[in-house]
């Protein structure tokens, strides 16, 4: 191969790794709306996993549980809070929101390959993304965090 080949072949390598990193699916994923629906018809829980600041900033979705995806213990200590909260139920259905979508997706993996089958990514989040405006802008029932 020529020289002056190589870094376009290298570029173009770089281009599908990123692509395909990119474009993997990490699960289903639910409106902002739907969410909300689900939840308020007992048909999913809502977890919120942004940080205690952003709760305090924002406030939290009415009925959502509180869990900051962050833990002393990583992955593992993350993944064991969400299974007492859920009663150890890894069938029930979850609805992860975050601020907007991506941290949502990683946990929703982690909890997918720790066996949680039903697991949501909010993918707009609260405040929007390419997914939709968010829970805030949607003008979605919110709650104070004065205990965050």
């Amino acid at each position: 191969m020529s020289a002056h080949r190589l870094p376009l072949v290298t570029l173009a390598a770089f281009m599908l790794v990123t692509l395909t990193a990119c474009s993997q699916d990490s699960g289903p994923t639910l409106t902002a709306p739907d969410a909300y629906a689900r939840a308020q018809a007992g048909t999913l829980t809502l977890i919120d996993i942004r940080h205690p600041d952003e709760w305090r900033q924002t406030g939290v979705a009415k009925g959502a549980l509180r869990i900051d995806m962050t833990d002393t213990q990583g992955e593992a200590g993350f993944v064991q809070r969400v299974a007492t909260k859920m009663g150890d139920g890894k069938n029930a259905p979850i609805g992860l929101l975050s601020l907007g979508g991506n941290r949502a997706a990683n946990a929703q993996k982690v909890l997918r390959e720790a066996g949680f089958t039903q697991v949501y990514n909010v993918k707009e989040g609260m405040d929007g993304s390419s997914a939709g405006p968010g829970w805030i802008a949607r003008g979605l029932p919110m709650q104070p965090c004065a205990d965050c």
